[in-house]
């Protein structure tokens, strides 16, 4: 099957380079460096991402956190209405 390629001109080079020495035609070594990668890659398992956490102190008794919650949201909404407004 026949493709086009993009390759940087150092890379480019580089492998004709490698190909001249070795005595093998261009298309047989970009045949078997882009084999050996993919049989060389690394298999990526998944990993537990866990996030750091911080205490903020205790909880002062009197405050709402569901509330501030809220208060929080609607100064966000009231932020991207802002930046509609302008254009952004």
């Amino acid at each position: 099957m026949r493709t086009t390629i993009d390759l940087d001109d150092a890379l480019l080079q580089r492998l004709r380079d490698t190909a001249h020495r070795e005595g093998v035609p261009f298309k047989a070594l970009l045949h078997r460096v882009i084999l050996r990668g993919l049989d060389e890659a690394p298999s990526v398992a998944p990993t537990h991402y866990e996030p750091r956490s911080y205490s903020m102190g205790p909880i002062r008794e009197g405050y709402d956190l569901v509330k501030a919650r809220w208060i929080v949201d609607d100064l966000e909404d009231e932020e991207i209405i802002r930046k509609m407004n302008e254009g952004r």
